[in-house]
């Protein structure tokens, strides 16, 4: 679904990530791991198009990217979803409207596709606070309305950075279970984290590879941390 091939990323005149390679297969449950600066947000972003590798080869859904326009860039986003670690969100509109954003963009009918979201914004707790402005959300709930955000378009790999980076341990554990239960629907998921404890947590209910960058590089960390 996304490859890396002997990816190298420099920035600021030094190189951040180099010789990296990685396949996400379908239905895969990714940990992504490192020190503060180390590289997480780049490599999401090189996943999702946002930036183009210095060095070797980024294949989204078999297509390379260096040979992708704006419009096929912003068609394949459509299949992956971002759970950005900032949640920004427009403050003037309701919860359940900043949710439905993506589908406006895309031209979605928002009177065919309303059951849908009514139902997804009940499936990440929201139901109740759907009409509510954004500043008016605890840390929590705003991040499970990135959550539903990046999923509303049904996108076949979710990728989340630091999304418990804000939130106590009983939040953490909840926006775990929606991504674990995410992973059981057949989407691929990838979570960039520095808690090690929910990557442990995680371990009672979904097979995870534990991804690590260290020195410049991707190394597998394994699932026993």
């Amino acid at each position: 679904m996304i490859e890396l091939d002997n990816v190298a990323y420099s920035y600021g005149g030094g190189e951040l990530l180099s010789d990296v390679s990685l396949q996400l297969q379908p239905g895969s449950f990714h940990f992504l791991t490192g020190p503060s600066g180390a590289g997480k947000t780049t490599l999401l972003k090189l996943f999702y198009g946002a930036l183009l590798p210095t060095a070797g080869d980024v294949r989204l859904f078999g297509t390379d990217v260096r040979g992708m326009d704006r419009d096929d860039i912003a068609m394949t986003r459509r299949r992956i979803g971002v759970v950005h670690q900032d949640c920004q969100f427009l403050d003037h509109l309701s919860v359940s409207d900043n949710i439905a954003l993506p589908l406006m963009v895309s031209g979605r009918d928002l009177l065919t596709e309303g059951a849908n979201l009514k139902e997804l914004t009940t499936w990440v707790g929201l139901k109740s606070r759907a009409g509510a402005r954004p500043p008016e959300l605890s840390g929590g709930e705003r991040q499970r309305a990135a959550l539903a955000r990046a999923i509303i378009m049904s996108p076949d790999v979710v990728l989340a950075d630091e999304p418990t980076g804000n939130v106590d341990w009983d939040m953490s554990q909840r926006l775990l279970r929606l991504l674990v239960e995410l992973n059981r629907m057949g989407k691929t998921i990838m979570i960039a984290t520095h808690d090690l404890a929910l990557i442990r947590a995680a371990k009672a209910h979904v097979q995870a590879r534990v991804l690590r960058i260290s020195n410049r590089r991707l190394h597998f960390a394994g699932a026993d941390l």
